[in-house]
C-alpha cells in the first residue's frame, strides 16, 4: 500500500494575511481582483482594483494515493500537482488546460476549464470534493470534504467552480484523482464536419475506451486509452489510421489542443468558444472552426459580430463566450453569453449572499455584478 504524502504545515499565516486584506477592503469599500500567476487573466474583464495575491498561499496539504484524493492550497501550481500525481501514476482526469507554466489550482477551479476528456471522464465540477473559501463577509468557511458522500445541502464547492472568483477566494481545494491509462493511441480519419459530428457521438454507444474526440482541418481525431492489449483490440473496431509515431506523439497532439498550441490557434481574429448540445449540426457562421468534446465544444475564429455569433448559438440552445480578443472588443461585445432574467437574478442573489459588498472580481463574470 502506498503511504500518504505528509501534510504541509505552512499556509495559516497566508490565510490570515488574505483575511486581513479582505477585512480592510470591506471596511473601506474597496474592490479586489483575485490574482494568482496570471495565466487566466485574459478570460473575462479585469477592472482596476487592488490585487489580492493568492500565489503565496501554496503547497500540497495532503495526498492519499490509495484514496485517490489530493488537497492543496489555491496557489499551488498545476505543475507541482501533476508531478506529485505522476509519481503514483495518477492524474487530474478532467485534463485542465494551464495556458502557462505557472498555472495554479485555484485559477483552474475558478475558471472550471476542462480538457478533451470531459465528455468521457467528466468535467471540473465532477471531481471537486470540498474547498475552504474566504467570503466577502470576512469569514473563512469550509465546504464539502474529501469523500464524494460528504455532501449535504447546497454543494457550495461546485458552486465556487466556475464562479471566476466572484463569490469568494478559494483557499484550499480537495480534488478526486484517477489512475493514469497505461497506453494510448490516436486514430485519424479524413471526413467532413457534419459526418464527424455523427461519428463522434456514435462512439459513445460502442462501449470502447474512447477518451477524446476532435475535428479540425477536415480530419477527425479519436483517442483511446487503457491497457495496450485492450487498446489494440479497440483500434481494430474503429475507423481511421493510427497517428504516425508513438504514444508520446499522441499525447503531444492532445496537449497542444488543450493548451491551444496547435497551428489552428495561430490566428489574430477574435476566438469564440461555443457550447452546443450533442449532434448539433455545423453553425452557419463564416470562419475557421475546430470541434472538441465530441462536437459539443467548438472553437471559432471569425470577424462576425457578437450578435451574429450569439444568435446562432442561442438558436440551437447553445451559448457563446468571447474567449480571446482585444480588450476593446471584449468590452463592446461582452465576454460571456448574457443570462436570462431569472438566471441572472439567481446569480445576483448568490453574489449578495457570499459577497454583499461586491468587492471580489467586480464585473469579471457579468457586468451586472
Amino acid at each position: 500500500m502506498n503511504n500518504p504524502i505528509p501534510q504541509s504545515e505552512a499556509g495559516n499565516d497566508q490565510s490570515e494575511a488574505l483575511l486581513a486584506q479582505v477585512e480592510q477592503a470591506v471596511a473601506h469599500k474597496q474592490k479586489l481582483n483575485i490574482t494568482g500567476q496570471g495565466t487566466k487573466s485574459f478570460l473575462g474583464l479585469i477592472n482596476e482594483a487592488n490585487a489580492l495575491d493568492v500565489s503565496k498561499h501554496s503547497g500540497i496539504i495532503s495526498y492519499e494515493p490509495t484514496e485517490l484524493v489530493i488537497t492543496a492550497r489555491a496557489g499551488t501550481t498545476l505543475k507541482e500537482i501533476n508531478n506529485t500525481l505522476s509519481g503514483y501514476k495518477q492524474m487530474l482526469a478532467f485534463e485542465p488546460p494551464a495556458y502557462g507554466d505557472n498555472a495554479t489550482l485555484g485559477g483552474t477551479i475558478a475558471c472550471a476549464l476542462a480538457g478533451p476528456a470531459k465528455p468521457y471522464l467528466g468535467g471540473t465540477r465532477d471531481y471537486i470534493l470540498g474547498c475552504k473559501v474566504l467570503t466577502g463577509h470576512g469569514q473563512i468557511l469550509q465546504f464539502g470534504g474529501e469523500v464524494m458522500k460528504n455532501v449535504a445541502g447546497y454543494d457550495v464547492s461546485r458552486l465556487m467552480t466556475g464562479a471566476m472568483g466572484t463569490l469568494g477566494v478559494l483557499l484550499d481545494i480537495s480534488v478526486k484523482v484517477l489512475p493514469q491509462a497505461g497506453y494510448e493511441l490516436t486514430l485519424v480519419q479524413e471526413t467532413p464536419a457534419e459526418t464527424a459530428i455523427k461519428d463522434m457521438q456514435a462512439l459513445a454507444g460502442l462501449g470502447l475506451p474512447v477518451t477524446a474526440t476532435a475535428w479540425f482541418d477536415n480530419t477527425m481525431y479519436t483517442r483511446i486509452a487503457g491497457t495496450e492489449s485492450a487498446i489494440n483490440a479497440a483500434a481494430s473496431k474503429l475507423p481511421g489510421q493510427k497517428l504516425p509515431g508513438n504514444m508520446t506523439d499522441s499525447a503531444n497532439l492532445w496537449r497542444q489542443l488543450r493548451e491551444q498550441e496547435l497551428p489552428f490557434f495561430n490566428n489574430s481574429r477574435p476566438l469564440w468558444r461555443i457550447s452546443v448540445p450533442a449532434l448539433t449540426k455545423p453553425l452557419d457562421i463564416e470562419g475557421t472552426w475546430l470541434y472538441d468534446w465530441a462536437g459539443m465544444q467548438r472553437w471559432l475564429y471569425t470577424d462576425a459580430t457578437a450578435d451574429t455569433v450569439r444568435k446562432a448559438s442561442s438558436a440551437v440552445n447553445g451559448h457563446a463566450t468571447l474567449f480571446r480578443a482585444d480588450e476593446k472588443i471584449k468590452r463592446d461585445a461582452g465576454v460571456f453569453h448574457p443570462l436570462p432574467a431569472t438566471l441572472l437574478n439567481l446569480h445576483q442573489r448568490l453574489k449578495q449572499e457570499f459577497d454583499p459588498a461586491g468587492i471580489f472580481n467586480h464585473q469579471r463574470l457579468f457586468p451586472e455584478f
